[in-house]
């Protein structure tokens, strides 16, 4: 969709559906938090959180648009890198097995994605790429840091900005995308999927370790392949399967330590 449509345009309507669903959500289970202008609170950690993945999500599509998936995707896998390094300086300490198993499962989300270097690596999407790794890794840190005090509200306060900047920038060109009715379909799939995926990692991380809980949430491309290959009947390449050996492996070690 990123192929067909602007960059831009796909990542305002990811969010701006994930912000409606979030809203929906406050008004079904009444969670309402007055804000403060506090780091310990869930405001301002939501708002950076939501404005950095905001360019995070510009530069993934970006890198998708520009070159290949195989390029892309196993490089903003590695996001997980930055949550977890800030997690062991300020006084975490998984066990040896632990760590082991979230070296091997961050191996097997880079490898679950299918990673190509075949036919060349031109420059852009490298950049892309690692921008959207860096600033994904930097937003969940943030979410993490928000979920302390309220997961939902935090989740919902990462769309806010997002959606304002969308908001403003749809009527200065007088446009919503132009997307067709059966895109918007996959739009809204994807506008709740990213916003149950922030609130389940965002709950994970309360309820221990947060380096364990971003690495597990990092396997989403594992997930990904192998619903390519079940419903679109997608051939896993060699390093796809040894991905999935690795994330199985991983998460069992994590699991045990």
């Amino acid at each position: 969709m990123a192929k067909k449509y602007k960059v831009l345009a796909v990542t305002g309507a990811i969010l701006f559906v994930g912000f409606m669903v979030g809203v929906l959500m406050l008004l079904l289970t009444h969670t309402w938090i007055a804000p403060s202008l506090s780091w310990s609170g869930y405001f301002l950690p939501g708002v950076f959180a939501g404005l950095i993945g905001f360019a995070g999500l510009n530069a993934f599509f970006a890198g998708l648009a520009t070159g290949r998936m195989g390029v892309v995707s196993p490089i903003s896998s590695l996001a997980v890198i930055v949550p977890v390094i800030y997690s062991l300086i300020n006084g975490e300490r998984p066990s040896h097995l632990a760590i082991a198993g979230m070296i091997i499962a961050v191996l097997g989300a880079f490898f679950g994605s299918g990673p190509e270097i075949k036919g060349g690596l031109s420059v852009k999407p490298l950049v892309f790429a690692a921008t959207s790794a860096i600033c994904f890794g930097t937003s969940a840190l943030f979410l993490t840091i928000g979920a302390k005090t309220n997961v939902l509200m935090t989740s919902l306060t990462m769309r806010l900005p997002s959606v304002i900047i969308i908001g403003l920038l749809a009527l200065r060109f007088k446009s919503t995308g132009g997307f067709t009715s059966k895109s918007w379909r996959w739009l809204i799939l994807a506008g709740f999927g990213d916003f149950l995926a922030n609130v389940t990692l965002g709950e994970a991380s309360t309820m221990g370790l947060v380096s364990s809980a971003v690495v597990l949430a990092s396997l989403y491309p594992v997930i990904t392949s192998l619903l390519a290959f079940k419903f679109s009947h997608e051939r896993l390449h060699k390093i796809q399967y040894i991905g999935i050996i690795f994330a199985v492996t991983g998460v069992s070690l994590i699991s045990l330590g």
